[in-house]
C-alpha cells in the first residue's frame, strides 16, 4: 500500500458535507449474508464517531469562545450525519443478543490486532488484559443466545473467531482503583500508541452504552441479569482503556488526535472492505474526515500557536486490519487468563489485594452471578455448554469441557 499522510491530501468542503434524510436513511446490510468482519467495521466505526462526538461536546463545554464552538458545532453535526449513515447499516431484524454478538466479536479481534501491533509493553499488557474478559463475554453471551434463541453464534462469526471461556467473567469484577493504569506520555509514545488507545476507548466505550441501553430490553430475568453484570465490567473497560491516554494533552491536540484517528480507520477499513457500497461510503467518509483534520490542526495553531505536523506521523501508520487472530488469543489465554491488578499494576491473581476480595464479596456474595447462571442452565437443558473451538481443545486444561459433556448435544 503506497505511503498515505492526510494532511496532504485535499479533503470534501464543509459545505459539501451535509446530506440529505434519504441519504442518510441508508439500506442496511444482509445479516444473513454480511461479511463477519464487515459488520465489526460498522460496529467500530460507529463506535469511533460517538467518541469523537462525545469529546467535541466536552471541548465546548469547557471553552469560552463562541467562535470555537461555532466551529466544533459546524464539524459535530457532520460526524452526527457519519454516525447515522453508519449505525443504520445494522438492520432492524438481528436481534439485541445477535449485535451483541458483533459487538464482543469486534472486542476479541480488534483489540487482538492493536495489541499485536502496540509497541509499547506497557500499553499491549493493558490490550491482552482486556482482550482475555470480552473474549468470555463472548462465550456468555453466545451460550444465552443459544439458550433462549436456539440460535448459533458460528453464525455470526463465522470461523474467524473461536468462543469458549476467557478469564471468566466472575473474575473480573475488581475494586474501581484497579481499573485505572498509568497514563502513556503523548510527547514520546509512538503515535500509533495514541491511535490504540482512542480506537480501543471508542470501541468499549460504544459497547458500553449499547448494554447500557438495550440491557433491560429483555423479557427473560437471566438475560437482562447477565447484561447487567457485563456492563458492569465495560464501565471497568471504559476506565481502563481511558486513563492510558496523557491526561495532560490539551483540548485542542486531542481534537486533532480524535481526527487524525477517523482518518486512520476510514483509510484503514476503506482498503480491506469487500461490501462495494460500504468501501465507498467508508471512501466518502474519508474525505469528510481530511477536512476535519485540517481545520482542527487551523485551530490548534489559532488557540496555541502549534503545528500539530510537529507531532502527528509523516506518513499514516500500517492499517488496522481486522482478520482471525485464534492462534494468538490461545497464546494469550494460555499464559494470562489467571491475571488481575493491583492498582496500576497487572498482577496474578494469588497477589490481588485485599481490595478485590472485599469487592467479589459485595458483588458476588449471595451466590448468584449471571455468567455462571447462564453456562449451569445451558448445560442442565442442553448436557452441555456452546462452544466453537476450532482449533482444538481449549489451551487452559482447567477450562477443558469434563469428559463426561464433550459431544452431548453441541
Amino acid at each position: 500500500m503506497t505511503s498515505f499522510n492526510p494532511l496532504e491530501e485535499k479533503g470534501m468542503p464543509m459545505e459539501k458535507q451535509f446530506r440529505n434524510w434519504a441519504e442518510l436513511n441508508v439500506m442496511p446490510y444482509d445479516k444473513e449474508k454480511v461479511d463477519p468482519y464487515t459488520q465489526t467495521r460498522v460496529i467500530t466505526l460507529n463506535g469511533l464517531e460517538m467518541e469523537s462526538i462525545v469529546y467535541s461536546h466536552q471541548f465546548a463545554r469547557h471553552c469560552p469562545s463562541n467562535e470555537i464552538r461555532r466551529q466544533l458545532a459546524l464539524v459535530r453535526r457532520v460526524e452526527q450525519q457519519q454516525q447515522k449513515a453508519v449505525n443504520w447499516l445494522t438492520p432492524g431484524d438481528a436481534s439485541n443478543l445477535e449485535v451483541t454478538i458483533g459487538y464482543e466479536q469486534v472486542a476479541v479481534d480488534l483489540t487482538a490486532a492493536v495489541a499485536q501491533k502496540e509497541p509499547d509493553a506497557y500499553l499491549r499488557q493493558a490490550y491482552e488484559f482486556g482482550l482475555l474478559e470480552d473474549f468470555d463475554h463472548l462465550y456468555r453471551y453466545a451460550d444465552l443466545m443459544d439458550l433462549l434463541e436456539h440460535k448459533k453464534a458460528e453464525k455470526i462469526v463465522d470461523t474467524l473467531t473461536e468462543i469458549m471461556p476467557g478469564r471468566p467473567t466472575i473474575m473480573e469484577h475488581r475494586h474501581p482503583y484497579d481499573d485505572v493504569r498509568m497514563p502513556m506520555d503523548a510527547k514520546t509514545a509512538a503515535p500509533e500508541s495514541v491511535l490504540h488507545a482512542l480506537t480501543i476507548l471508542g470501541a468499549e466505550q460504544q459497547t458500553m452504552n449499547y448494554y447500557m441501553n438495550v440491557g433491560n430490553r429483555p423479557t427473560e430475568p437471566i438475560a437482562r441479569a447477565l447484561y447487567q453484570e457485563i456492563a458492569q465490567i465495560e464501565e471497568q473497560h471504559v476506565t481502563h482503556y481511558e486513563s492510558l491516554l496523557d491526561p495532560t494533552t490539551s483540548w485542542a491536540e486531542g481534537l486533532v488526535w480524535h481526527e487524525y484517528n477517523e482518518c486512520y480507520l476510514y483509510h484503514s477499513f476503506m482498503n480491506q472492505e469487500s461490501d462495494s457500497r460500504l468501501r465507498r461510503m467508508w471512501e466518502i467518509h474519508l474525505m469528510m474526515e481530511i477536512e476535519h483534520l485540517r481545520m482542527a490542526c487551523e485551530l490548534m495553531k489559532q488557540i496555541e500557536n502549534r503545528d500539530p505536523a510537529e507531532f502527528l506521523p509523516k506518513t499514516m501508520p500500517q492499517p488496522l486490519v481486522f482478520q482471525s487472530n485464534k492462534d494468538y488469543v490461545r497464546r494469550v489465554l494460555a499464559e494470562q487468563v489467571n491475571l488481575t491488578a493491583d492498582l496500576e499494576n497487572v498482577v496474578p491473581m494469588e497477589q490481588a489485594p485485599e481490595r478485590y476480595r472485599m469487592y467479589q464479596q459485595m458483588v458476588n456474595g449471595d451466590g448468584f452471578v449471571p455468567s455462571e447462571a447462564v453456562i449451569d442452565e445451558i448445560v442442565r437443558v442442553s448436557g452441555s455448554d456452546y462452544r466453537l473451538e476450532i482449533n482444538g481443545e481449549h489451551p487452559v486444561p482447567n477450562f477443558q469441557r469434563p469428559m463426561a459433556l464433550q459431544g452431548r448435544g453441541r
